[in-house]
Protein backbone atom coordinates (compact mmCIF):
# COMPACT_ATOMS: atom_id res chain seq x y z
CA UNK A 1 0.00 0.00 0.00
CA UNK A 2 1.35 3.27 -1.19
CA UNK A 3 2.64 5.66 2.05
CA UNK A 4 -0.37 8.22 3.14
CA UNK A 5 1.21 10.94 3.01
CA UNK A 6 1.18 10.87 -1.16
CA UNK A 7 -2.41 11.05 -0.94
CA UNK A 8 -2.62 14.31 0.86
CA UNK A 9 -3.14 17.43 -1.20
CA UNK A 10 -2.28 21.74 -0.48
CA UNK A 11 -4.98 23.58 -0.16
CA UNK A 12 -4.88 27.27 -1.16
CA UNK A 13 -7.34 30.30 -1.33
CA UNK A 14 -6.71 33.31 -2.79
CA UNK A 15 -8.14 36.60 -2.69
CA UNK A 16 -11.67 35.01 -2.07
CA UNK A 17 -15.00 37.25 -1.87
CA UNK A 18 -18.25 36.13 -1.20
CA UNK A 19 -21.27 38.51 -0.82
CA UNK A 20 -25.06 37.99 0.34
CA UNK A 21 -26.81 41.10 -0.70
CA UNK A 22 -25.09 43.89 2.13
CA UNK A 23 -23.42 41.05 3.74
CA UNK A 24 -19.86 40.72 3.12
CA UNK A 25 -18.99 36.73 4.20
CA UNK A 26 -15.62 36.81 2.92
CA UNK A 27 -13.58 39.89 2.26
CA UNK A 28 -10.60 38.97 0.42
CA UNK A 29 -9.95 35.88 2.14
CA UNK A 30 -6.45 34.14 1.61
CA UNK A 31 -5.08 30.84 3.11
CA UNK A 32 -2.35 28.58 1.89
CA UNK A 33 -2.19 25.15 3.93
CA UNK A 34 1.10 22.88 2.75
CA UNK A 35 0.66 19.41 1.80
CA UNK A 36 0.20 17.19 5.19
CA UNK A 37 -0.26 20.16 7.41
CA UNK A 38 -3.32 20.86 9.44
CA UNK A 39 -4.93 24.07 9.95
CA UNK A 40 -7.34 25.62 12.05
CA UNK A 41 -9.41 28.60 11.29
CA UNK A 42 -10.18 30.64 14.64
CA UNK A 43 -12.60 33.74 15.26
CA UNK A 44 -15.49 35.12 16.42
CA UNK A 45 -18.99 34.10 15.05
CA UNK A 46 -19.86 35.33 11.61
CA UNK A 47 -16.22 35.66 10.77
CA UNK A 48 -16.83 33.32 7.55
CA UNK A 49 -14.88 30.63 8.91
CA UNK A 50 -17.27 27.80 7.84
CA UNK A 51 -18.04 29.97 4.75
CA UNK A 52 -14.08 29.98 3.91
CA UNK A 53 -14.46 26.04 4.58
CA UNK A 54 -17.12 25.41 2.16
CA UNK A 55 -15.93 26.89 -0.47
CA UNK A 56 -12.72 23.53 -1.22
CA UNK A 57 -15.97 20.92 -1.61
CA UNK A 58 -17.84 23.84 -3.04
CA UNK A 59 -20.79 23.83 -0.86
CA UNK A 60 -20.08 27.50 -1.21
CA UNK A 61 -19.67 29.09 -4.57
CA UNK A 62 -17.70 32.72 -3.87
CA UNK A 63 -18.59 35.42 -6.22
CA UNK A 64 -15.24 35.72 -7.17
CA UNK A 65 -10.76 34.80 -5.90
CA UNK A 66 -9.45 31.62 -6.38
CA UNK A 67 -9.71 28.16 -4.67
CA UNK A 68 -7.80 25.25 -5.07
CA UNK A 69 -7.07 21.81 -3.94
CA UNK A 70 -4.18 19.74 -4.97
CA UNK A 71 -3.25 22.84 -7.56
CA UNK A 72 -6.45 22.11 -8.93
CA UNK A 73 -9.27 24.64 -9.21
CA UNK A 74 -11.96 23.34 -7.61
CA UNK A 75 -14.69 24.37 -10.71
CA UNK A 76 -12.79 22.23 -12.89
CA UNK A 77 -14.33 19.55 -11.46
CA UNK A 78 -17.75 18.33 -10.85
CA UNK A 79 -18.82 18.54 -7.61
CA UNK A 80 -20.04 15.29 -6.83
CA UNK A 81 -16.33 14.42 -8.37
CA UNK A 82 -14.77 16.81 -5.96
CA UNK A 83 -16.70 15.64 -2.94
CA UNK A 84 -15.95 12.06 -3.28
CA UNK A 85 -12.23 12.61 -3.14
CA UNK A 86 -12.31 15.44 -0.49
CA UNK A 87 -13.40 13.96 3.38
CA UNK A 88 -15.68 16.01 5.47
CA UNK A 89 -16.75 15.56 9.22
CA UNK A 90 -20.23 18.53 9.61
CA UNK A 91 -20.46 19.49 13.68
CA UNK A 92 -23.45 16.92 13.60
CA UNK A 93 -21.06 14.34 12.33
CA UNK A 94 -23.71 13.95 9.36
CA UNK A 95 -24.15 9.76 9.49
CA UNK A 96 -26.90 7.97 8.20
CA UNK A 97 -28.89 6.75 10.67
CA UNK A 98 -30.65 3.83 8.24
CA UNK A 99 -27.08 2.22 7.92
CA UNK A 100 -25.02 0.34 10.29
CA UNK A 101 -21.85 1.84 11.35
CA UNK A 102 -19.28 -0.20 8.68
CA UNK A 103 -21.69 0.95 6.27
CA UNK A 104 -21.80 4.01 7.32
CA UNK A 105 -18.10 4.48 7.02
CA UNK A 106 -17.36 2.17 3.84
CA UNK A 107 -20.01 4.44 1.95
CA UNK A 108 -17.02 6.51 -0.36
CA UNK A 109 -14.80 3.30 -0.70
CA UNK A 110 -17.97 1.81 -2.41
CA UNK A 111 -19.05 4.67 -4.34
CA UNK A 112 -15.08 4.69 -5.95
CA UNK A 113 -15.34 0.90 -6.42
CA UNK A 114 -12.16 0.70 -4.20
CA UNK A 115 -11.30 -2.77 -3.71
CA UNK A 116 -11.54 -3.99 -0.01
CA UNK A 117 -13.85 -1.31 0.87
CA UNK A 118 -15.23 -2.96 4.44
CA UNK A 119 -11.74 -3.94 5.07
CA UNK A 120 -10.62 0.27 4.51
CA UNK A 121 -13.65 0.96 6.40
CA UNK A 122 -12.76 -1.40 9.82
CA UNK A 123 -9.30 0.04 9.91
CA UNK A 124 -10.72 3.54 9.81
CA UNK A 125 -12.74 2.66 12.54
CA UNK A 126 -9.87 0.73 14.48
CA UNK A 127 -7.94 4.18 13.92
CA UNK A 128 -10.18 6.69 15.66
CA UNK A 129 -11.31 3.95 18.59
CA UNK A 130 -13.87 2.33 17.56
CA UNK A 131 -13.41 -1.18 16.50
CA UNK A 132 -15.31 -2.77 14.05
CA UNK A 133 -15.82 -6.03 15.71
CA UNK A 134 -17.25 -4.16 18.80
CA UNK A 135 -19.22 -1.34 17.12
CA UNK A 136 -19.76 -2.24 13.10
CA UNK A 137 -23.44 -3.66 13.03
CA UNK A 138 -25.02 -1.12 15.45
CA UNK A 139 -26.89 2.22 14.44
CA UNK A 140 -25.86 5.65 14.82
CA UNK A 141 -28.77 5.91 17.45
CA UNK A 142 -26.95 3.22 19.22
CA UNK A 143 -23.47 5.44 19.56
CA UNK A 144 -23.14 8.62 22.36
CA UNK A 145 -22.04 11.58 20.76
CA UNK A 146 -18.64 11.18 20.60
CA UNK A 147 -18.76 7.84 19.46
CA UNK A 148 -20.65 9.37 16.16
CA UNK A 149 -18.35 12.03 15.56
CA UNK A 150 -15.65 9.33 15.81
CA UNK A 151 -17.31 7.19 13.27
CA UNK A 152 -17.24 10.09 11.49
CA UNK A 153 -14.08 10.95 11.26
CA UNK A 154 -13.54 7.50 10.36
CA UNK A 155 -15.76 7.89 7.14
CA UNK A 156 -14.17 10.95 6.03
CA UNK A 157 -10.68 8.68 6.82
CA UNK A 158 -11.92 5.36 5.07
CA UNK A 159 -11.35 6.46 1.27
CA UNK A 160 -8.15 7.96 1.85
CA UNK A 161 -8.97 11.27 0.42
CA UNK A 162 -6.26 14.09 -0.23
CA UNK A 163 -7.81 16.70 2.21
CA UNK A 164 -10.37 16.51 5.00
CA UNK A 165 -12.23 19.53 6.06
CA UNK A 166 -13.49 19.64 9.76
CA UNK A 167 -16.81 22.47 10.12
CA UNK A 168 -16.67 22.68 14.43
CA UNK A 169 -16.07 18.53 14.57
CA UNK A 170 -16.03 18.68 18.61
CA UNK A 171 -18.24 21.46 19.34
CA UNK A 172 -21.38 20.07 20.44
CA UNK A 173 -19.67 17.91 23.35
CA UNK A 174 -18.61 18.26 26.83
CA UNK A 175 -14.87 18.80 27.50
CA UNK A 176 -13.57 15.10 28.71
CA UNK A 177 -15.68 13.65 25.46
CA UNK A 178 -13.90 16.34 23.83
CA UNK A 179 -10.16 15.56 25.23
CA UNK A 180 -10.68 12.04 24.48
CA UNK A 181 -11.89 12.98 20.94
CA UNK A 182 -8.42 14.89 20.60
CA UNK A 183 -6.41 11.80 21.25
CA UNK A 184 -8.46 10.22 18.11
CA UNK A 185 -7.79 12.77 16.20
CA UNK A 186 -4.27 12.83 16.87
CA UNK A 187 -3.86 9.06 16.30
CA UNK A 188 -5.53 9.63 12.93
CA UNK A 189 -3.61 12.75 12.20
CA UNK A 190 -0.54 9.95 12.40
CA UNK A 191 -2.23 6.69 10.73
CA UNK A 192 -3.34 9.40 7.75
CA UNK A 193 -1.39 12.31 7.57
CA UNK A 194 -3.91 14.23 4.70
CA UNK A 195 -4.26 17.86 4.40
CA UNK A 196 -6.74 18.60 7.05
CA UNK A 197 -8.61 22.67 7.62
CA UNK A 198 -10.90 22.41 10.44
CA UNK A 199 -12.89 25.73 11.94
CA UNK A 200 -12.93 26.42 16.01
CA UNK A 201 -13.82 28.64 18.27
CA UNK A 202 -11.33 26.92 20.64
CA UNK A 203 -8.06 28.07 20.02
CA UNK A 204 -6.21 26.44 22.60
CA UNK A 205 -8.16 22.86 20.67
CA UNK A 206 -6.29 24.58 18.16
CA UNK A 207 -2.98 25.03 18.61
CA UNK A 208 -3.24 21.50 20.34
CA UNK A 209 -4.48 20.26 16.60
CA UNK A 210 -3.13 22.15 14.29
CA UNK A 211 0.29 23.28 12.85
CA UNK A 212 -0.84 26.78 11.84
CA UNK A 213 -3.97 29.15 12.58
CA UNK A 214 -5.60 31.05 10.83
CA UNK A 215 -7.22 34.15 12.86
CA UNK A 216 -10.33 35.48 11.08
CA UNK A 217 -12.39 38.49 11.76
CA UNK A 218 -15.24 40.31 9.34
CA UNK A 219 -14.41 38.16 6.34
CA UNK A 220 -10.88 38.53 6.53
CA UNK A 221 -7.88 36.49 7.64
CA UNK A 222 -6.52 38.56 9.63
CA UNK A 223 -2.94 36.78 10.45
CA UNK A 224 -1.90 32.74 10.16
CA UNK A 225 1.06 30.69 11.11
CA UNK A 226 2.23 28.67 13.92
CA UNK A 227 1.10 29.31 17.33
CA UNK A 228 4.41 30.72 18.65
CA UNK A 229 4.70 32.93 16.18
CA UNK A 230 0.90 34.64 16.44
CA UNK A 231 2.16 34.84 20.17
CA UNK A 232 5.41 36.67 19.67
CA UNK A 233 4.00 39.10 16.96
CA UNK A 234 0.35 39.45 16.79
CA UNK A 235 -0.55 41.33 13.58
CA UNK A 236 -3.15 43.50 14.48
CA UNK A 237 -5.02 43.73 17.94
CA UNK A 238 -7.60 41.46 17.60
CA UNK A 239 -5.38 38.81 17.08
CA UNK A 240 -3.57 40.03 20.27
CA UNK A 241 -6.83 39.76 22.16
CA UNK A 242 -7.65 36.44 20.65
CA UNK A 243 -4.50 34.84 21.93
CA UNK A 244 -5.17 36.58 25.85
CA UNK A 245 -8.75 34.97 26.10
CA UNK A 246 -7.07 31.73 25.11
CA UNK A 247 -4.19 32.58 27.34
CA UNK A 248 -6.84 33.15 30.44
CA UNK A 249 -8.91 30.10 29.57
CA UNK A 250 -5.68 27.87 29.23
CA UNK A 251 -2.54 28.05 31.46
CA UNK A 252 -1.02 25.44 28.96
CA UNK A 253 -1.45 26.85 26.38
CA UNK A 254 1.22 29.50 26.45
CA UNK A 255 4.39 28.21 24.73
CA UNK A 256 7.24 27.21 26.17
Amino acid sequence: MPDAREFARPLIARNVILRYGDIVALDGASIDVASGDTMALVGESGSGKTTLLRCFNRMVEPDSGLVEVGGMDVRSESVTGLRRHIGYVPQNGGLLPHWRVLRNVALVPTLLAMRDANALAARALDVVGMPATVFGSRFPHELSGGQRQRVALARALAARPGVILLDEPFGALDAITRSDLHEAFENARREFPVTMLRVTHDLAEAARLADTIAGRRAGRVEQCGPLDELYASPASNYVAALIDRALAASAQLKPR
